[in-house]
């Protein structure tokens, strides 16, 4: 390897330094409407309400110790990934029966558009009726997040498949396990992905709505009772900087999580990396 590409690996790419120089301005413009009061006499409508960055790095720094905040960490995020794949496991099968079966579709699809409306949390009173623990019913509401938009995008994705590959493989005397196996599913992937990455986004605003409105399901109290649950709290209990430390905490997250999708997504559907 050459010096000059060493350099050239060592020296950030064009779209990671016009993404690092975006969030430095915007952290600058941040802290200076914030503390518009104190150092210009005069505060900023809606911003100057808001904590500054470094009050809230400030809070941030100590709540790394705290173990109700990474327990609210580890609840939210179980709370997303049992919705989720719950969602996946269901979803992908029932929309791939809805593309491939008249029959099937016909009987089942004016039920699932009835039902597709329903806003996730106008589920929550009944989830709680009908699930035993509150648990289960956080975990049901994020299921809903995500269940119906994955299901659409699969239906979606397999029903725009070119008709010819079917005729062409029937005409070479493909089974139907074969068409599924080398049609359907590779022509679905991408649609599979489209629709995991949505539906990842749907469970965080789910999950977090669902443990403000339920109180956690905390069995101690406190902050740990998922990240939804810490920003109602710190909100109760007039912290501004923790509210803002939860919802960057959220962020970070569901971030973190459709990064993992976008990846997975990638490593299955390597065609598409050469368009």
């Amino acid at each position: 390897m050459t010096i000059a590409s060493r350099l050239k690996k060592k020296i950030p790419s064009r779209a990671g330094l016009r993404a690092t120089i975006s969030l430095v301005v915007f952290l600058i413009l941040w802290e200076a409407g914030a503390r518009s009061k104190q150092w210009l006499g005069v505060s900023l409508p809606w911003i100057g309400m808001i904590p500054a960055p470094t009050a809230v790095l400030r809070v941030w720094a100590g709540l790394l110790n705290d173990r109700g905040y990474w327990q609210s960490w580890y609840l939210s995020l179980f709370r997303v990934l049992a919705g989720f794949i719950a969602a996946m496991v269901v979803g992908i099968p029932l929309g791939l029966l809805m593309a491939v079966s008249k029959n099937f579709n016909s009987i089942s699809f004016p039920t699932f558009e009835i039902l597709r409306p329903i806003p996730p949390l106008a589920w929550v009173p009944v989830a709680i009726i009908f699930w035993p623990t509150q648990e289960l019913s956080i975990a049901f509401v994020t299921f809903l997040g995500a269940f119906f938009t994955v299901v659409i995008n699969v239906v979606g994705g397999a029903r725009a498949i070119d008709i010819r590959y079917f005729q062409s493989a029937q005409a070479m005397g493909s089974s139907q396990w074969d068409i599924f196996r080398r049609i359907v599913l590779p022509a679905t992937l991408p649609s599979i992905v489209v629709g995991s990455s949505v539906g990842m986004g749907i469970t965080w605003n789910v999950v977090v709505a669902a443990e403000m409105i339920s109180g956690g399901g905390s069995q101690t109290g406190g902050s740990g009772g998922g990240l939804g649950f810490f920003i109602w709290n710190s909100y109760v209990g007039g912290s501004y900087e923790q509210i803002v430390v939860g919802m960057l905490s959220i962020g970070i997250a569901g971030y973190a999580c459709s990064e993992l999708l976008r990846s997975l997504g990638g490593y299955l559907t390597p065609w598409l990396k050469k368009r």
